[in-house]
């Protein structure tokens, strides 16, 4: 594949050319760019196939500069830096990247996933991608081995961990199970109205149905679920905030 790297600082991209050469992959580096406006000019001249492409640039971001072009005909592979929202609009969108410093196991499996990534799948990941590094949309994308599955936030009734693995339990009675813990997912879903009553729980507030006061949350779904007692008094604050919105 031909490749151009759109990364600001020069050592990332002289690194990411050597490893580029020593794990000899079928990758051509035709040009480099360290600005959204250099980008432009270089994509459109060069036509690649393949982009490594940092999110923030000198003179914007990854996303600015894919909103200049009329199509995107290439495959992206984003770099970062360990940015929190950068980062966490990549994970939530499934879209793969490359942390800075760039290891060269984690570029050959990128390089690897990238090649078998149609160009539809990646036009949805990168538009998911996008609208949640912009704080647009109502979603999280739970990553499997062989698919990426779509929830709406509005849908979700709760999420139960257990052992390192969460359960997305949804209001059409359909439940997916991830090999992630409830803190990957935490933020994200406490910025979507959720609470986290019990260390093993999150529930969407506009699912409670009742708290009675020996301390279980009745969800509208018939479900139970305990308050600890070290969360009891942060519950019960947001559940009486959601009563007056």
């Amino acid at each position: 594949m031909k490749a151009i790297i759109v990364e600001d600082k020069e050592y990332i991209r002289k690194g990411l050319l050597n490893l580029l050469s020593i794990i000899d992959a079928d990758v051509e580096v035709i040009g480099e760019c360290e600005s959204v406006q250099e980008a432009v000019i270089v994509s459109k001249t060069c036509k690649p196939e393949l982009v490594f492409l940092d999110i923030n640039l000198k003179d914007g971001t990854a996303f600015d500069f894919l909103d200049q072009l009329e199509s995107i005909d290439f495959k992206i592979i984003f770099i970062t830096a360990y940015e929190e929202y950068a980062l966490k609009a990549l994970k939530i969108g499934a879209v793969d990247y490359l942390l800075k410093p760039v290891d060269v196991e984690e570029l050959k499996i990128a390089l690897q996933k990238v090649a078998k990534l149609t160009a539809s799948d990646q036009k949805s990941q990168i538009a998911k991608a996008k609208q949640v590094f912009n704080n647009e949309g109502n979603h999280i994308v739970l990553s499997f081995h062989d698919s990426y599955q779509l929830i709406n936030l509005d849908e979700l009734i709760y999420c139960e961990s257990d052992k390192g693995y969460t359960t997305f339990y949804c209001s059409d009675g359909n439940k997916h199970l991830v090999s992630k813990t409830l803190k990957d997912f935490e933020d994200r879903l406490l910025e979507a109205n959720f609470q986290r009553p019990h260390q093993s729980f999150m529930i969407n507030m506009k699912f409670v149905d009742k708290y009675d006061k020996a301390g279980t949350i009745h969800l509208k779904n018939g479900t139970k679920i305990p308050v600890s007692s070290r969360k009891k008094e942060s519950f019960l604050s947001s559940l009486f905030n959601w009563n007056k919105k």
